[in-house]
């Protein structure tokens, strides 16, 4: 069970810089793919930093709903297919 929870928070901590970490090392190639200026990549962090103040102050209702291991969960998986 304790291998368990440690596997869970590894994997929170993980995703919880995983928008900024993975838009600094895949830009490069993105903004050729999309056909848009690098300069884009500015206004695509403002982006993910206005999802993170909005979503912020809703993960303590989301929490007390659902409780923790479940939020988790589900958070996990959909920061890990962002970058992909």
């Amino acid at each position: 069970m304790f291998q368990l929870l440690l596997a869970i928070i590894y994997l929170a901590f993980i995703s919880l810089g995983l928008p900024d970490s993975l838009l600094g090392s895949a830009w490069p190639t993105m903004y050729q793919e999309f056909s848009v200026p690098v300069s884009y990549a500015g206004g695509l962090s403002m982006i993910i930093a206005a999802g993170t103040i909005i979503s912020s102050p809703q993960s303590d209702r989301l929490t007390k709903s659902f409780g923790t291991g479940k939020v988790t969960a589900a958070r996990c998986p959909t920061q890990a297919t962002v970058g992909k």
